[in-house]
């Protein structure tokens, strides 16, 4: 079942009652809202005046849901999950850390693959040439020892974004301020998922930063980011002022969530894919798979 999204981008008072998340603004006495904890998915809490009592984040994690907060300048900087998500969770735990060397090289080198199709995908739609990434998506190899996915990256962000001055980065020109929103939103989701198939965030297969307790969501949210690459070009596409993210900006982007995507011959909303995702992971490290099952664009 497709989970919402709910974003307060002002001020609110949230509270729990009978199952329900109820909603309240101060601003506007006597109008008040309920959702059912069972339909959330994701809380995002943009406004400096929301306040939210401790049963509520309780009963979002005891829910499976994942809070999001945001910084000054409205960007996601706090990502609230459950510590616990599944019932084999320490045994899962055991065998994520005792993987073999050739099993993440494998993991990684269909995490490549995938991303690398996805990209080429991507720029077809959009009428740019792309037979190069399909030749190199499958001269990767394990582990890709040849960083065929920096090679396929450079030539997608070449490409994709029809602005000579535009280099993918953190702190780069528009459209980078969209891209760098949505791709936290999307690790928001993929926490989420592997949280719940009882997977260790901070133990990732390639990714290996001592500060980055989120290695494992990098590493496998990575054939999805095309997904939120397409959300950004379609926005622009019908939008004359692109150049600020503004609130309905973050609108479309929070569509991320519910976007369609194909996943061999299902097709199944980007929340519920990456749930898939992440438990054919959970099963490559039990030993009862050796693929993962990515989504094609």
């Amino acid at each position: 079942m497709i989970k919402r999204t709910l974003y307060f981008t002002q001020a609110a008072y949230l509270s729990v009652a009978h199952k329900q998340l109820v909603v309240e603004y101060p601003e506007t006495k006597g109008d008040k809202k309920t959702i059912p904890l069972e339909d959330i998915g994701m809380v995002i809490l943009e406004h400096p005046r929301i306040t939210i009592t401790h049963h509520s984040l309780q009963s979002l994690m005891d829910w499976g849901a994942v809070a999001v907060t945001c910084n000054a300048q409205t960007l996601p900087s706090g990502l609230l999950l459950p510590i616990a998500g599944h019932s084999e969770q320490t045994e899962r735990y055991h065998k994520q850390i005792n993987a073999s060397i050739p099993l993440k090289k494998n993991l990684w080198q269909q995490t490549v693959i995938a991303k690398i199709l996805n990209q080429k995908s991507l720029l077809q739609q959009r009428d740019k040439e792309a037979k190069v990434l399909e030749k190199w998506a499958f001269r990767v190899s394990a582990g890709d020892a040849e960083n065929r996915e920096g090679q396929a990256a450079a030539y997608y962000w070449q490409n994709i974004i029809e602005d000579a001055l535009f280099t993918r980065g953190q702190d780069g020109i528009p459209p980078n301020n969209f891209l760098n929103y949505g791709y936290a939103i999307l690790r928001a989701i993929v926490a989420r998922a592997l949280v719940g198939s009882g997977l260790l965030l901070s133990l990732g297969i390639w990714h290996k930063n001592k500060y980055n307790p989120y290695c494992l969501a990098d590493d496998i949210m990575e054939p999805y980011r095309p997904f939120v690459d397409k959300l950004v070009l379609d926005y622009m596409d019908y939008e004359d002022d692109w150049e600020e993210l503004s609130t309905k900006g973050k609108m479309h982007l929070l569509q991320i969530a519910s976007v369609d995507v194909k996943m061999g011959k299902k097709q199944s909303p980007l929340w519920v894919a990456v749930s898939r995702t992440t438990n054919s992971l959970a099963e490559c490290f039990m030993g009862k798979s050796r693929k993962i099952l990515y989504p094609t664009l």
